[in-house]
């Protein structure tokens, strides 16, 4: 399969080249889905169109459609009722696979938007469209790009990367500057097929990427580090060939699981919105910049970045980075320092610290609202776990204080503590603000419950991961930290209120069992079936099919 610049991708090709499958979606018809949805917008006059897509296909069509009509296209990071209101007095109107929250007359279905088509034509790369993303801030930011860098990215990273012609599956979005070049874009040029949905769970991802004989993923720190035991390593052994990961650094003991697994490590992108993608590297090498990228250092030791893709002449990071012969590597932000008591603090080196900690996976840091003092979330490492399990949460973080205390006053040892297995960063890798606000504030009362297929007779189903902080832990053997009875008769309770039987109260038990017991980290699944003849609700905890808890709760008032 030939190589098709980006901006001949309307002009006659190999017509029986698939874009896309489930359903098929070949080159031809691609091409005049994109020059008949084009000429719908140039009689719609539409000059400045949001896009929002699920389907990465489909995106693909309306992002081309609007470059051969003239428009420029703006691509938001999520369509939450704040973030399209506040783009929408900017636009003419939004061109979608799924409704928006806003007017209906402002949105059209490309499925609906059909015109005389256009002449396939070579595409103007002066030509430009918008990305918006929140940022570290959290603030909205839009970025403008033409299509000439689009396509200059692309270029790069086929000559880094040339022949690679497998399908492409990706758990990240193609809205944003990550999945638009790797899943969307660059996958277009090389004849490779596009997966047309988000893929954000790992088993969910296995299971559409099996249908291919080799394949290839597009994935982030958050979901690599959480592959753990739910793949079936054998099944993706020699038929899994790349790994892309970006939106942060992958952690060295996620890296060297997959590379055990595989027999591949993941290549790991960096770069941001601004400027595109700068450098890779697998493992633990020094990021080397890709063909066309020229990396320096400013007074301050911060990342200056300059490629034909980046928008101004350079693009001033704030990431601190050491130079070395072939590449750099990343020391931290330089924008994230607080004052606590008028005294400077780095968040990266604080960070950087508890990571070389043994019991630590993933730590961030920062301060909340109004409180001027730090909070740490920490991701536990396998043996952070085992030691939260067998000493409990206080000789924990006695442990991780005494250790940044060593090289550290005593300002910079975070005040408040969350303890989990992973980060809440969401599909792209980025830990939000409103994110961290949430992860740092009161201690769960109870798991997330996570719906799963329904069973036999009525059978409701829930995965749930104990949380590491519970806050039951603190007085029910802290020492040895275990999920009380009452605790797991409660969230039984709450669950069948919710989906089963409104109003329900407690009214006694029958046949309680504990068999084992339920601790910090513990990937749970529970079980509920209504009796409405007996008025009785069953429930059931297993942990890897085993049982933990289970009984009958009466219905108070039943007769």
């Amino acid at each position: 399969m030939s190589w098709t610049p980006l901006t001949q991708l309307l002009q006659p090709g190999a017509p029986a080249l698939a874009v896309a499958d489930e359903p098929l979606l070949t080159r031809a018809d691609f091409a005049q889905a994109c020059l008949s949805a084009a000429g719908a917008l140039q009689a719609l006059r539409l000059r400045r169109v949001a896009l929002w897509f699920e389907d990465a296909a489909m995106l693909a069509v309306a992002l081309l459609a609007c470059w051969r009509a003239g428009a420029t296209a703006v691509l938001p990071g999520d369509v939450q009722p704040h973030t399209c209101a506040a783009l929408d007095c900017t636009v003419d109107g939004w061109l979608v696979d799924a409704p928006v929250p806003l007017p209906a007359p402002r949105q059209w279905r490309l499925a609906d938007l059909r015109g005389t088509p256009l002449a396939p034509a070579e595409l103007d790369p002066a030509l430009g469209l918008v990305l918006c993303t929140s940022g570290s801030s959290g603030q909205s930011k839009h970025i403008a790009k033409t299509w000439r860098q689009l396509m200059d990215e692309v270029d790069a990273l086929e000559r880094q990367w040339p022949g690679m012609r497998a399908p492409v599956l990706g758990s990240v979005s193609a809205q944003h500057m990550y999945g638009l070049p790797f899943r969307v874009l660059w996958p277009l040029c090389a004849g490779r097929l596009l997966d047309r949905f988000q893929r954000i769970y790992p088993e969910d991802l296995q299971r559409a990427s099996l249908r291919h004989p080799e394949f290839a993923w597009i994935a982030s720190p958050a979901l690599l580090r959480r592959l753990g035991q739910r793949l079936d390593w054998a099944a993706l052994r020699g038929r899994l060939l790349r790994i892309d990961s970006a939106g942060g650094e992958l952690p060295a003991d996620a890296s060297d699981h997959i590379a055990r697994n595989l027999g591949l490590r993941p290549v790991e992108i960096y770069g941001s919105t601004e400027t595109g993608a700068v450098a890779w590297r697998e493992g633990a090498q020094d990021w080397r910049p890709l063909p066309g990228v020229a990396v320096s250092r400013n007074a301050e030791g911060a990342l200056r970045v300059q490629s034909p893709w980046v928008g101004a002449a350079e693009e001033q990071t704030a990431d601190a980075v050491e130079l070395s012969g072939r590449g750099f590597r990343l020391l931290g932000r330089l924008d994230r320092i607080v004052k606590i008591e008028e005294k400077r603090i780095s968040l990266p080196m604080l960070e950087q610290a508890l990571a070389q900690h043994r019991y630590v996976a993933q730590a961030r840091l920062g301060t909340l609202a109004g409180a001027p003092r730090l909070v740490a979330l920490v991701a536990l490492s396998a043996r952070g776990l085992h030691a939260l399990r067998n000493g409990g949460r206080k000789a924990l973080l006695a442990e991780l204080r005494a250790h940044l205390a060593a090289g550290f006053e005593s300002l910079a040892i975070p005040r408040a503590w969350r303890l989990m297995t992973q980060l809440p960063c969401n599909a792209q890798g980025k830990l939000l603000p409103q994110d961290f606000e949430a992860a740092a504030g009161p201690r769960p009362l109870a798991p997330q419950a996570v719906a799963l297929p329904a069973g036999a007779d009525g059978e409701r189903r829930y995965a749930m991961e104990i949380p590491c902080d519970l806050i039951h832990f603190s007085g029910h053997f802290p020492a040895v930290p275990v999920v009380p009875g009452v605790a797991q008769i409660g969230w039984a309770m709450s669950l069948a209120r919710r989906d089963l039987r409104p109003g329900l109260r407690f009214g006694g038990m029958e046949v309680l069992k504990f068999q084992r017991l339920l601790r910090p980290g513990d990937p749970a699944t529970l079980t509920l079936k209504w009796d409405a003849a007996k008025h009785k609700l069953h429930f059931a905890y297993t942990v890897d099919g085993q049982p933990c808890s289970s009984g009958r709760i009466l219905e108070d008032g039943a007769p």
